[in-house]
């Protein structure tokens, strides 16, 4: 089995606080930039970043569903770690200065530890693209959330 990776990256033209702040609101902002494959959202504790847990489901494929229950950290500044009590899949919220110090560059790295023989193969191959864009859509719409 060989650990799997996506990232994906995004200027956000708000306050990196603001898009931290927007990202660690899982009772609020969080819930409404999700895209259509994220399903049961539920905040099963806390809801404002370290602490919180967090359950949805997420339909990577038509086939593939993932059930995670995610805990919640903030190990240093503008970094929220969601760690899938479920699996080996951990995804990390980083949020920065962009260089015109103006706006926010957001990286959402995910890994997983991936199956082993000819499936592990594919899954290398395709789902950190599928994931890319499932995240890219969140920042997206994250984005379009606080533009306004």
């Amino acid at each position: 089995m060989a650990q799997v990776e996506a990232t994906t990256r995004r200027e956000i033209a708000a306050r990196p606080d603001d898009v931290f702040d927007a990202l660690a609101d899982y009772t609020g902002t969080r819930g409404r930039v999700l895209p259509a494959q994220y399903s049961e959202y539920e905040v099963r504790e806390g809801g404002d970043g370290k602490g919180t847990l967090v359950h949805w489901k997420l339909q990577a494929t038509s086939k593939r569903v993932r059930d995670c229950l995610l805990e919640v950290d903030e190990p240093m500044e503008g970094q929220l770690v969601e760690r899938d009590r479920n699996s080996s899949m951990v995804t990390t919220w980083t949020v920065t200065p962009a260089s015109d110090g103006n706006s926010a560059r957001v990286t959402v790295t995910t890994t997983w530890q991936g199956a082993g023989g000819i499936g592990g193969f594919f899954e290398r191959i395709f789902a950190p693209k599928g994931l890319a864009r499932i995240h890219d859509e969140l920042l997206a719409n994250l984005a379009a959330e606080l533009e306004k």
